[in-house]
């Protein structure tokens, strides 16, 4: 077996059980790996210097095709959001991925989830495409090289998009499998050719390990500003957490995966993951700029026949066009991953109903509420068989396919932190204004940044608030540079009493999807929902 690379020649690719290779290319950085993408036609070279991919059937997860070894280790694991298999479909999936990988020329990274030293987790991943090897070395952290010749992995990964599952043998569902051992620290990736997958598995794997360490893990990103007053950003896709997040005035922690302990924030990856769809240099200038370089991934991004220009506004291959990129790709990100305890936590919700405010202020048990919620609307063009109509989208926690425990374990956690440092919550609308998606208009980017800016500065603290009648939050009623009427929804509405029908809807929405966690929270949760009597008048 030919080897090539910088490695631990004492834990090779035999400790994982592999053989009968044909090469192993170890931690080989962009140059290399974008040689072995463009010779073996995995991707094409953009006009910038981007390296673009296409994911083919697979545009974004496959969470139903997403399972976890069943076994006396994941007693506490929350089975009513994850599916199973037993052991021994495990090891069949396991001897059958080393036997497709034989012959195979791998690419090898050893990098780390996690920035804070404390609770990082090292991990080894195998990727049978040299872009995808690419696509993990930027979203997860790189150790020093000078540590490559001793890393011995603690998770190992295995992502080959060209072995197809066999539902009968392995106890899933399709030809398309990613499948987690907790116990032996191992998740096998086969079937998609969706380099996303990865970086959660990882992220997966630190939501269950950290909470028994202090450490709330959280799918979010994250600032911090000149002060060292760090903000969190929770959202679900397309929110805007990644756009939020990337402010010219602060710096930049992360985009997508933190943990919260005693000694603050910490970034889980490296990189950053935008979405793409609609980018534009006006509106986004640091991600359209990290986006058009040597060294960013691209996925699923039209590029021109003749030019090889980036199309961001073409959604024909799929609405979720993706953007990898270094985290120093962003002038101002941090070269640490790690900020003092936040002082302001915002949950970002794109409500297609057009319904909620641009910014509400939240209490501690009504920020529980929203948090196990996690609320957006999802609308035509970003998924497969939906219609004209929004529909809600609630992913508890702003991340239930990555949730090992129960919600209440995280929900728990963060209303703690809350407490114990005084944290200010803050619910923020990136959604429509002036009705619903299909007739209003998407808000503002200015509103939203100049609401977010006085929330994270202290300034919309001494504004006057109003208590919302559907929500019960409190909302501003002025803010100098923010239009009046925009604060107040029905204001942009022309149809009064279309605002209160699908308000009411909304709040129904809400309550219907909440009663499966009522039993599990304190009174003062219960009481933070949106007013049931109201929703059904």
């Amino acid at each position: 077996m030919q080897e090539t690379g910088v490695r631990n020649g004492a834990y090779g690719a035999d400790k994982f059980g592999l053989k009968n290779l044909k090469a192993v290319n170890w931690n080989l950085g962009a140059p290399q790996l974008y040689e072995y993408s463009l010779r073996n036609g995995e991707a094409e070279l953009s006009s910038d210097g981007a390296l673009c991919a296409d994911t083919g059937e697979f545009t974004g997860r496959s969470p139903k095709d997403k399972f976890t070894v069943k076994d006396a280790s994941t007693e506490q694991m929350w089975w009513a959001g994850n599916q199973s298999i037993t052991p021994e479909q495990f090891e069949a999936l396991y001897i059958d991925f080393k036997k497709h990988a034989e012959g195979m020329t791998l690419f090898a990274q050893d990098l780390c989830g996690g920035a804070d030293p404390s609770f990082q987790i090292k991990t080894r991943v195998f990727t049978e495409l040299a872009w995808h090897s690419l696509f993990i070395r930027t979203l997860l952290i790189r150790p020093e090289a000078s540590a490559l010749k001793d890393f011995v992995p603690e998770l190992t990964i295995i992502d080959l998009p060209s072995f197809k599952a066999d539902p009968k043998r392995h106890g899933c569902r399709s030809e398309n499998v990613v499948a987690i051992d907790f116990a032996r620290k191992i998740v096998l990736i086969g079937g998609s050719y969706y380099a996303g997958e990865m970086k959660k598995s990882v992220f997966t794997t630190l939501n269950y390990y950290l909470p028994a360490k202090g450490v709330l893990p959280m799918h979010c990103s994250a600032n911090v500003g000149p002060d060292g007053d760090s903000a969190i950003f929770f959202g679900l896709s397309g929110t805007g957490k990644t756009t939020l997040s990337a402010d010219p005035k602060r710096t930049l922690i992360g985009d997508d995966e933190h943990g919260w302990g005693k000694d603050g924030i910490f970034n889980f990856e490296g990189g950053c993951y935008a979405k793409t769809i609609k980018l534009s240099e006006e509106a986004e200038p640091a991600i359209y700029a990290a986006s058009k370089r040597f060294g960013a991934v691209l996925e699923n991004v039209v590029l021109d026949a003749n030019t090889r220009l980036p199309d961001f506004d073409d959604g024909s291959k799929t609405e979720n066009t993706r953007s990898a990129y270094p985290l120093d790709f962003i002038p101002n990100a941090s070269r640490t991953g790690r900020a003092p305890q936040p002082k302001n936590v915002v949950m970002l919700a794109a409500d297609a109903f057009g319904v909620l405010p641009p910014i509400a202020k939240l209490t501690p048990a009504q920020a529980m509420y929203h948090f196990l919620s996690g609320y957006t609307a999802k609308v035509a063009g970003t998924e497969r068989g939906l219609g004209n109509d929004p529909e809600p989208e609630f992913s508890t926690c702003f991340g239930s396919p990555f949730l090992p425990l129960d919600p209440s374990v995280y929900g728990n956690m963060l209303r703690d932190l809350i407490a114990k440092h005084n944290v200010d919550c803050w619910l923020v609308n990136t959604g429509w204004t002036g009705g619903k998606y299909g007739v209003g208009s998407r808000m503002p980017i200015k509103v939203t940044r100049a609401l977010l800016t006085a929330a994270l500065n202290g300034s919309l603290r001494n504004v006057e608030f109003r208590t919302d009648k559907y929500f019960g939050f409190a909302v501003p009623t002025a803010l100098d540079g923010v239009p009046s009427e925009i604060l107040n929804p029905v204001n942009t509405w022309k149809d009064k009493a279309e605002f209160d029908a699908t308000a009411r809807k909304l709040v129904g929405m809400f309550q219907k999807n909440f009663a499966k966690f009522e039993a599990q929270v304190d009174a003062d949760v219960r009481a933070a929902a949106p007013d049931v009597k109201l929703a059904a008048e």
